[in-house]
């Protein structure tokens, strides 16, 4: 399943557009960040497994794959963690990001 959550970019003073795809395949487990995405963007997955698993929800034993688009615009600080949640719980079935 695919899932896609909208959030911006900041670039100095202006805030660019950024879609936060994820998507739920099988295959062997990893979760991945992709687009280029800085240090503490890379390290949301670990603060987003974290958050899951306070909330007692685990992550599929699947393939995940966030992907952050555009992905020439870098992406940098821990603003991601939430657009990412969301995205992956879309993904997962547990909620409707557009609701």
């Amino acid at each position: 399943m695919v899932a896609l959550v909208r959030t911006v970019a900041y670039l100095g003073l202006e805030a660019r557009a950024v879609e936060v795809q994820c998507q739920v395949a099988p295959g062997l487990p990893r979760f991945s960040v992709v687009g280029l995405p800085d240090k503490a963007v890379g390290e949301s997955r670990e603060r987003v497994q974290a958050a899951l698993s306070a909330m007692g929800l685990a992550l599929p034993p699947k393939r995940i794959t966030i992907n952050l688009s555009p992905a020439d615009l870098p992406k940098e600080g821990s603003h991601y963690d939430l657009p990412i949640a969301l995205a992956l719980l879309a993904a997962m079935g547990v909620t409707d990001p557009n609701s």
